[in-house]
């Protein structure tokens, strides 16, 4: 880990550490909610732990807590997490190896590591911040959740906390340097204005996967991502 550390940039790193501590304070959050709407507070951390994969997880939380059966909460997951299918071949490269660490690598792909891992000009430079950001997401995620379900019990009201509007302004500054470029500018509004669209009418994620039209407005060079697309 220390060798990759020396490949990247001291930028790459500091934006990394922004994201994964924007991400502990999500997953405390998620533990937090978990606990206070009634599952006993293993349930956050072991489902963090196999599953691993934020958006999805909330998504299943809300089914759960709404009153849905288990088979639908899994399948709201499995929906949101379709997007990780076409990540994996966009960071395959990133994945050589043992079959062993190439199972471990499919463990950590995110929109975090995804976008990082993108965002480098050169192989080394793409597998040593996939693995970086990867596994600091994945400490710090499991570190949060695991902290929010202990206090979840003593928490009243988690929406009164504001903690999950924390990722997304993080992800907000992130992304701004990105709009400066005219193509980019174009697809994110345009990808913004079809998921705001689309948001009333299907169930939650969806809306996000249609925002990739928006690169449809953008011909020519589609637009590499800043930091992160979207919260996890």
């Amino acid at each position: 880990m220390r060798s990759f550390c020396r490949t990247l940039d001291r930028r790459t790193l500091a934006d990394i550490g922004l994201v994964c501590l924007a991400d502990a304070v999500v997953g405390a959050s998620f533990g937090a909610i978990a606990v206070a709407g009634g599952l006993p507070a293993w349930v956050p951390v072991v489902m963090s732990l196999l599953v691993f994969a934020g958006a999805a997880q909330f998504a299943a939380l809300g089914v759960v807590l709404a009153g849905g059966l288990p088979p639908a909460a899994v399948l709201t997951g499995l929906v949101l997490n379709a997007r990780l299918l076409p990540f994996g071949l966009a960071v395959a490269d990133a994945l050589d190896g043992r079959w062993r660490a190439r199972l471990l690598g499919a463990h950590l792909i995110t929109d975090e590591s995804l976008a990082f891992a993108l965002r480098q000009p050169d192989g080394r430079r793409r597998r040593a911040a996939f693995w970086i950001c990867g596994v600091v997401v994945f400490l710090c995620w499991n570190v949060g959740v695991v902290l929010g379900a202990l206090a979840g019990g003593g928490i009243g009201d988690t929406d009164a906390l504001g903690l999950d509007a924390a990722f997304p302004a993080v992800l907000l500054a992130l992304v701004l340097p990105a709009l400066s470029d005219r193509r980019t500018r174009r697809a994110a509004l345009s990808g913004a204005a079809v998921a705001v669209a689309a948001t009333p009418f299907l169930p939650a994620g969806l809306p996000v996967l249609l925002a990739l039209a928006g690169l449809l407005c953008s011909p020519g060079r589609t637009p590499a991502p800043a930091a992160v697309p979207e919260a996890r």
